[in-house]
């Protein structure tokens, strides 16, 4: 299989092919390969200025902590080098993630706090890691990223099989969903939309588009790519509502397209049960 990633519309619009990958659609066990994948011009961000940088902080202690986002917005760090994430600032690799993605997808994190020095600017930023296990984090040199707003959040509720979309803190739709089943649940968590794919045939199995987020199956570890999940369309309409997929999101396809629109990569994905 090859996989396409056209025009990232995040990094500067690039177009490259990469040969023999497989999808983090298949690897996730959705059922299917996807032959081409775009990530879409981004046009629900603005950048975070540096009036904005410094409001977020209300004291300069060298070293002080500052949680990062709110109901309203969120932040997306973009690592257009790359980065190396530590257990503590400086100390302790995690691991380390190049300019992009196995997909081709630039490399990003969900932002959650930021350690500042005694003139107020970001040194560091404790950041979400698109690797297992779920909920892992670590921090990342500031100057190794740019910072993006996100006011879109993703809401998932694998009870009632619920996603709600909101905008700055208010709901814009909510629809039905499939989700895992008992034999391959949906990870729950705070995650985040880690690249958007694009498949080749709207139709197929996965839909107009795929949002995949930094989650991975807590049982499908054999699996290509670790098993990561997406959220993503259908050409079996009948299985929404059920809980009858590998661990991936199912929506609606007309939904699926009108949440692509809304949500960007960065994108925080609250999941749970």
């Amino acid at each position: 299989m090859r996989v396409a990633v056209l025009g990232t519309g995040i990094m500067g619009g690039t177009t490259r092919r990469l040969g023999l990958l497989g999808c983090v659609l298949l690897a996730a066990g959705c059922g299917s390969t996807v032959r081409h994948a775009s990530a879409p011009p981004q046009k629900h961000v603005a950048p975070v200025t540096r009036s904005t940088e410094t409001a977020v902080v209300r004291r300069c202690a060298a070293g002080a902590v500052e949680q990062l986002g709110s109901s309203r917005r969120a932040y997306v760090a973009f690592a257009p080098r790359g980065a190396v994430a530590y257990r503590r600032p400086g100390h302790g690799v995690v691991a380390r993630f190049g300019r992009a993605n196995v997909n081709g997808y630039p490399t990003l994190f969900g932002v959650l706090a930021k350690r500042v020095g005694s003139d107020c600017r970001a040194r560091w930023y404790r950041v979400e890691l698109p690797i297992r296990p779920n909920g892992a984090s670590g921090w990342i040199s500031a100057r190794a990223v740019r910072l993006t707003a996100v006011r879109a959040r993703i809401d998932i509720d694998l009870a009632r099989r619920r996603l709600t979309l909101f905008r700055g803190g208010r709901r814009l739709f909510s629809a039905t969903v499939a989700v895992g089943a008992p034999a391959t649940p949906t990870p729950t968590g705070r995650f985040y939309v880690n690249q958007i794919l694009v498949p080749e045939d709207p139709n197929g199995p996965f839909g107009p588009a795929a949002l995949g987020i930094s989650a991975y199956s807590p049982v499908l570890t054999g699996w290509a790519q670790g098993g990561p999940v997406a959220i993503h369309g259908t050409d079996e309409p009948w299985s929404i509502g059920h809980a009858v997929s590998n661990g991936c999101i199912r929506l609606p396809n007309a939904t699926l397209s009108r949440l692509v629109r809304a949500a960007a990569a960065g994108t925080p994905v609250i999941i749970h049960a």
